[in-house]
């Protein structure tokens, strides 16, 4: 997306230059930008982040600010640096909202929270940053083709937010707390309805309450069960759990 920047006399100087060799104090910010964006293209990462910054103190403002600017969220991006990376995107979407870097800086600002995104059982909050800032790209660029894979990206995210839910849920009800067990059960079924952990959670709702001889509620849940997952694996076993359940509450009548 480089917008013309260089003649083609200066893309040969660059082209035989080696890294960090070509003097840049007096180069135009357009042939600035052309030289850093080379350094990124040869993964000459150090350098050419040094080079973005310093271009855009140099030249603030410039018709190639937004270049800059995204590449070098790029440039943390590729060096791993996530959280930098994020503040980098965020300032040029912030900042220069009609550059047309905007798309594409918002969907990298996701990609740098997914990156940060930990195992399931650690603290999720850059999991739920990421399908937060994976919906802003949505939201505002719904014709994009990156929105598919945004898309997949959030469920996978949902799918490690909802685990640890029905983990906590598992953990609260070995404790035998079952009320608390209970309210995460109904946190992944209500939440996280449309992951994997939906069904799990249901079941075991189901057997808890079972356990604790509420059997009224454990039938109404086994009805819900029967009614949402007919394909479900347990779907068998629950028929027999609310047949059983029937034929007591009928017994006690």
């Amino acid at each position: 997306m480089l917008k013309k920047l260089f003649a083609v006399t200066f893309l040969g100087l660059i082209v035989t230059s080696c890294s960090g060799s070509l003097d840049t104090t007096n180069l135009s910010a357009e042939e600035r930008l052309a030289y850093s964006i080379k350094l990124y293209e040869n993964e000459d990462y150090e350098d050419a982040a040094k080079e973005f910054e310093a271009l855009l103190l140099q030249f603030p403002g410039s018709a190639v600010s937004d270049d800059a600017q995204y590449y070098l969220g790029m440039t943390r991006y590729k060096r791993s640096e996530y959280i930098i990376g994020a503040y980098e995107f965020s300032k040029l979407i912030k900042g220069m909202p009609t550059s047309e870097y905007v798309p594409q800086a918002q969907y990298m600002l996701a990609e740098c929270y997914y990156q940060l995104s930990p195992d399931y059982s650690l603290d999720q909050k850059y999991t739920k940053k990421a399908i937060e800032e994976y919906q802003v790209f949505i939201d505002f660029f719904p014709l994009d083709s990156k929105v598919v894979e945004a898309e997949k990206k959030i469920n996978e995210l949902n799918d490690k937010l909802a685990h640890k839910e029905f983990d906590t849920a598992r953990i609260y009800e070995k404790l035998e707390y079952t009320k608390a067990a209970l309210m995460y059960y109904n946190n992944v079924m209500e939440i996280y309805h449309d992951t994997k952990y939906a069904p799990l959670a249901h079941f075991n709702k189901i057997n808890l309450l079972v356990s604790k001889n509420r059997n009224q509620e454990a039938l109404d849940a086994a009805i819900s069960f029967l009614q949402k997952y007919p394909d479900d694996s347990n779907f068998s076993s629950v028929e027999k759990i609310k047949a059983s359940l029937e034929n007591k509450i009928s017994a006690s009548n």
